[in-house]
């Protein structure tokens, strides 16, 4: 049974251009996330493990771009391939079906592990710079989101009974971000629910 090719792309910031990792490669559809791959809690990839159906392909770019943790890696891909969904890393030019070979398995170990360790040094590169800066007084953490004359119209907006869900996209942030800024507010002299 021949399935769809389906595209995953991963980058980490929103000021990120997924459009390279696929790049020349024919796919039916495509799934993009703008979130870190430390975890596999990603609204794309939740969509696209909805999506798939037996004779599917799922097509990454990279390992790392599915996952840069070695156990989240290999349970992904065992949840694909169970359903009979193939799944393809372009770079690594590594396809699993489920009837793998121990060689294929043991290189979605090896090519995982690299992964993993990659995000390692990150966090640990990143750590250090905000250290350094910090001795050097440069560092003053990122810049908020919203100021906070937006943070005061959230807040009235919410009060009012808008949704929040509509009110985050519309200011382009998380729901996470906004439900902290209205903790932050809540916790201030003033706050009316």
């Amino acid at each position: 049974m021949q399935g769809q090719r389906i595209g995953y792309r991963r980058v980490s910031s929103h000021d990120q251009n997924p459009d390279r990792q696929l790049e020349h490669v024919q796919v039916d559809k495509v799934f993009t996330d703008k979130a870190s791959g430390k975890d596999i809690n990603r609204p794309q990839l939740d969509a696209l493990l909805s999506f798939v159906r037996e004779g599917d392909t799922v097509v990454v770019h990279s390992m790392d771009r599915l996952a840069r943790n070695l156990d989240d890696m290999r349970r992904l891909v065992q949840r694909f391939t169970q359903r009979g969904v193939r799944v393809e890393f372009v770079k690594e030019c590594l396809t699993f079906t489920g009837d793998d070979t121990p060689m294929a398995n043991f290189m979605l170990s090896v090519m995982g592990s690299f992964a993993e360790f990659e995000r390692a040094l990150i966090r640990e590169r990143q750590q250090e710079g905000i250290a350094l800066a910090k001795l050097r007084g440069a560092y003053r953490g990122r810049k908020p989101a919203l100021d906070e004359d937006e943070v005061e119209k959230l807040c009235r907006r919410v009060a009012a009974g808008e949704q929040k869900s509509r009110l985050a996209r519309e200011l382009g942030i998380s729901r996470e971000t906004l439900y902290k800024y209205l903790k932050r507010k809540k916790g201030t002299a003033g706050w009316k629910e």
